[in-house]
């Protein structure tokens, strides 16, 4: 799928997906108003929930929708679901209304942080420094939380950059690091194996169990990238380790 922007609402087709969840599929693109209409389903199912649904999780173009197929058949739900579509999508779509927020992520590119950022730049044919400057210069939308816990998938990075995923995986990426799939990029926020094209990493702790939500990020906030060298890592390492550190961020307008 490609990533662009859509201006016209296309209703949702909705699919069984094993015999106890159903899949609302908008649009087969990526783009910030397809996810927007995602969540504004998300958000209207969880603030009204049907007494037979169990767990929604939305995705770039989709909601998964798992539904108890004890108390409910699955024509009883898709007949539900297409009330709800109808009801908070007229005919000229709907728009996301979740504050949009942009978090500023310290990244310190390259070396022993970004191991793969070389082999990055030489398939793109560019620098190092360029794509430094060209992944730092976007604010990307959060599209959704997956892979593993707190894990962002950022969309709305720029084509010249974009790269496949390692034919290897690596058996652990240390938390933190900024890494480059296909069109995407992303953030471990928690040591674990990975694909991902490793270009920098943040000291910033994007998840924590103990706090509510636990995923600093989420569906619809921002990322901003700012590029840091070792001295200004070293001194945020030090602030996060003590509790210290307050994420920067702003409110984008609608």
């Amino acid at each position: 799928m490609t990533q662009r922007h859509v201006d016209s609402y296309e209703p949702p087709v909705i699919l069984p997906s094993g015999d106890q969840a159903i899949s609302v599929e908008f649009a087969a693109e990526i783009s910030e108003r397809v996810n927007g209409q995602v969540y504004a389903l998300a958000d209207a199912l969880t603030a009204s929930p049907p007494a037979w649904m169990n767990e929604l999780v939305p995705a770039y173009r989709s909601l998964l929708v798992q539904y108890d197929a004890f108390q409910v058949d699955f024509d009883v739900v898709a007949a539900e679901l297409r009330e709800r579509v109808a009801a908070v999508y007229p005919a000229t779509g709907a728009r996301d209304h979740r504050q949009r927020t942009v978090y500023e992520l310290p990244v310190a590119y390259g070396g022993e942080n970004g191991p793969d950022l070389e082999a990055v730049a030489s398939q793109a044919r560019l620098s190092p420094e360029d794509v430094v400057r060209i992944h730092s210069g976007v604010n990307y939308r959060v599209y959704m939380i997956g892979f593993s816990p707190g894990f962002p998938y950022l969309g709305g990075m720029d084509e010249r950059i974009a790269c496949p995923r390692l034919a290897t995986p690596r058996t652990r990426v240390p938390a933190g690091s900024v890494g480059i799939a296909e069109s995407q990029t992303g953030v471990y926020p928690n040591a674990s194996p990975g694909g991902w094209q490793l270009i920098g990493r943040t000291p910033v702790r994007l998840f924590d169990q103990s706090e509510n939500p636990p995923s600093v990020l989420q569906p619809g906030h921002y990322v901003r990238f700012l590029p840091v060298d070792s001295d200004e890592m070293s001194r945020i390492e030090e602030l996060v380790a003590g509790g210290e550190y307050v994420i920067k961020s702003t409110a984008l307008s609608a």
